[in-house]
């Protein structure tokens, strides 16, 4: 029985990148071995084992044979007889198809590193196309790795295309779609994982809500990069630089939803976009179940950016309503957070990359000004029940008032 570091982490070692998980191969195992010697099996489908003290996971070496739809549509093998190489052989890329054993020996029997010295996401065989989810997963590692040069290899964006095309991606399940967008969330350059998707045509079936902004234009003067479909694209590579918070970069892809149901005779403008796109992105987050934080976040930020955005011209009665509507009182964070998916939609235009983005310090001040009111001091003047709230926005609204009236004095 022989045991070799497979995957990822092999990969990410060689790219001198951190080395979160490990997971290890057995060649030459069986289950009841496994057993013997005090490991414990996860799930019941494939063999793989958890390490009785590290807890990282050891696989039997085993080949797999489409036998169903979908990503679970497999049968598997894992008899004593199957090698290092056949195991490696069912694996999506050659990058992720590498091995090592313990003395630090590398097996690489289908060009993981060449690929990785010409920086390409090139596919192991032709059974790629067995597995949709690979569709995603390549374009996860695109957007994970673009920032080191990896692009994908034509012909494996040609069998991407011929997965979109079996109709194949229909049968995977929401949790896993979720998975692959939130991990890609997670990158540097997330933008890179939709526009993957979209050029072997999975954007069109998995996300139509955010395939459909392409082609869809704005007006020059505020937006000359004129395509929606480019501006969220820009706009999610604009909110990656400012934050690591998914929940943001989230509520960046989905903020301008509504533009592509705006009637063409109505283009380049786009009035109530943001009203327009909540239940569009209701809709959306319940197919994918993306997570109620994510979700509160986009619905948020559809909402109001547009308010946002005009805020030093905002009376500050319609302010406190901001606030309020945010619930920032209890969820100060909420704040912080929609103004950082604000800046984004700014400089995800071009030309405006850079541009400051004055209304977050300016919001920021009003609500700690705002905070500032006493409650206590709302009751102990006599005002009772529904009054004290009332009488609370006011005497808020107030203080943001004079706040305003000195910046210009």
């Amino acid at each position: 029985m022989k045991i070799y570091l497979v995957g990822g982490a092999v990969r990410d070692g060689i790219l001198s990148l951190p080395v979160k998980d490990k997971d290890y191969v057995v060649v030459g195992g069986s289950t009841e071995e496994m057993f013997a010697l005090g490991y414990s099996q996860v799930g019941r489908d494939f063999p793989v084992f958890l390490h009785p003290k590290t807890q990282q996971e050891y696989a039997l070496a085993r080949t797999e044979r489409k036998s169903g739809q979908g990503y679970s549509g497999f049968s598997c093998d894992a008899n004593k007889e199957v090698t290092l190489e056949q195991d490696l052989l069912r694996r999506d890329l050659t990058i992720n198809a590498m091995a090592q054993d313990d003395q630090g020996n590398l097996y690489d029997p289908y060009g993981g590193m060449a690929d990785i010295e010409s920086r390409q996401l090139r596919h192991v065989s032709d059974a790629f196309i067995e597995d949709p989810l690979r569709v995603l997963r390549v374009a996860r590692f695109a957007a994970r790795f673009a920032h080191l040069g990896f692009t994908i290899a034509q012909e494996t964006i040609a069998l991407m295309q011929s997965i979109c095309d079996s109709g194949e991606l229909a049968y995977l399940t929401p949790e896993r779609v979720w998975q692959e967008l939130d991990k890609a969330l997670s990158s540097q350059n997330p933008e890179v994982f939709f526009e993957q998707l979209r050029s072997c045509g999975a954007l069109k079936v998995l996300f139509p809500e955010i395939d459909a902004l392409f082609g869809v234009p704005q007006p020059e003067k505020w937006h000359p990069e004129i395509d929606s479909g480019i501006h969220t694209m820009m706009v999610l590579q604009a909110s990656a630089k400012l934050t690591d918070k998914k929940t943001i970069r989230f509520a960046a892809l989905l903020h301008d939803l509504g533009k592509a149901i705006t009637p063409a005779e109505l283009w380049p403008k786009h009035h109530g976009h943001g009203q327009k796109g909540l239940p569009i992105i209701k809709k959306l987050v319940q197919r994918i179940k993306a997570p109620n934080e994510y979700k509160e976040l986009a619905l948020l930020c559809s909402d109001q950016h547009q308010n946002i955005h005009n805020a030093l011209e905002l009376r500050a009665e319609t302010i406190i309503k901001i606030f309020d509507k945010g619930d920032f009182w209890r969820k100060p964070q909420r704040l912080t957070d929609l103004l950082l998916c604000c800046q984004a939609d700014i400089q995800g235009r071009t030309g405006f990359e850079q541009a400051q983005y004055p209304q977050s310090e300016f919001l920021t001040h009003c609500f700690n000004i705002a905070k500032e009111v006493d409650v206590q001091q709302v009751i102990s003047d006599g005002f009772k029940g529904a009054e004290i709230k009332q009488q609370l926005s006011i005497r808020r609204a107030e203080a943001i008032s004079l706040y305003k009236k000195s910046q210009v004095q």
